[in-house]
């Protein structure tokens, strides 16, 4: 298939597009390398400097058999303090994507989205089923491109997909993690352990945990991609799916730091710090129906493989 991947140059967005290039679709990548890189974008993919707002009509018009969609605003702070900018940049800008699929008849669409569409869950493991409560304005911009993908689907017969995930780590190979701005616990301790950071904070350890640490669901990028390419395969016209993806396990703070320790040799100072306001004490989720109907499993789930393909990577970065 002919592929459009948005935001193909960031994170998640590069590895996907290396698997889909590895398993013989042609690849274009559309980014404007605000958050991107440039040499994250695979060999044998065509790489497109462009916004979706300035390019998404002439670039379909090449004609596709399909759109994963990554690019999008992810910081949860920032996303409280200029709401706009998510608004806009997230919400806006997918509208536009879904216009111009609908204008040039590409078919299938497979939405990067978040678990943050949940908020504070009743229940733990999180199913498709819980209710959507975003506490944030990022999460809320993903949830409302999740409505308009639904209406999309149901009107104009676009075969749609959302994948929903909360932790992303790991590495493949030389595509990782490094964002100009870190938010995410294992490259933030891994940080302290190449020498950028001194110490890294652990947000409260009185938690009703088995350590007093927060739990946090953790999926490896590659199985992620390897997600995302399953979905592709079983869109469905007139249908929009939307699937959470998980280990199904979950690991604590306390877990995560150690096991950065054990890979990295390094002894990681870490200080307790008050607990953040809105953060619950165990996000993990449910991954069944994914299962069962992508026949879609996680295959990395060893939280120190996990942390050393991610130390791997940050080294490689450093030139060790």
């Amino acid at each position: 298939m002919k592929l459009l991947v948005t935001g193909g140059a960031g994170y998640v967005g590069s590895v996907c597009a290396a698997r889909l290039v590895e398993s013989g679709h042609e690849v274009v990548v559309l980014d404007d390398l605000s958050t991107g890189h440039a040499d994250a974008v695979p060999d044998g993919a065509r790489l497109v400097e462009a916004g979706i707002d300035d390019a998404i009509g002439d670039v379909l018009a090449e004609g596709y058999d399909g759109v994963l969609h990554f690019a999008a605003k992810s910081l949860v702070g920032e996303s409280m303090q200029d709401p706009a900018k998510y608004w806009q940049g997230n919400v806006v800008t997918s509208l536009r994507l879904l216009d111009a699929m609908r204008g040039h008849g590409t078919p299938r669409l497979v939405f990067s989205s978040t678990a943050a569409t949940y908020g504070e869950p009743e229940q733990v493991p999180i199913a498709e089923t819980a209710p959507t409560r975003p506490t944030n304005t990022y999460g809320a911009t993903k949830l409302a491109i999740d409505h308009a993908i639904t209406s999309y689907a149901a009107a104009h017969g676009l075969a749609a997909v959302s994948l929903r995930y909360f932790n992303v780590a790991g590495a493949y190979g030389r595509f990782g993690e490094r964002h100009g701005v870190e938010t995410h616990l294992i490259p933030i301790v891994l940080q302290v352990a190449s020498g950028r950071r001194e110490r890294v904070q652990v947000y409260g350890d009185d938690w009703p945990t088995d350590d007093g640490t927060c739990v946090r669901d953790y999926i490896h990028v590659v199985d992620l991609a390897d997600a995302h390419l399953r979905a592709l395969e079983h869109a469905a016209a007139g249908e929009h799916r939307i699937y959470n993806l998980g280990n199904g396990l979950g690991f604590s703070v306390k877990q995560v730091v150690d096991a950065c320790r054990e890979v990295t040799g390094h002894p990681i100072p870490a200080d307790v710090a008050p607990r953040r306001a809105g953060d619950p004490a165990v996000l993990v989720a449910s991954s069944d129906k994914a299962r069962t109907e992508l026949g879609w499993k996680p295959e990395r789930v060893d939280l120190a493989g996990i942390v050393r393909d991610a130390w791997d990577f940050t080294r490689s970065q450093q030139g060790a």
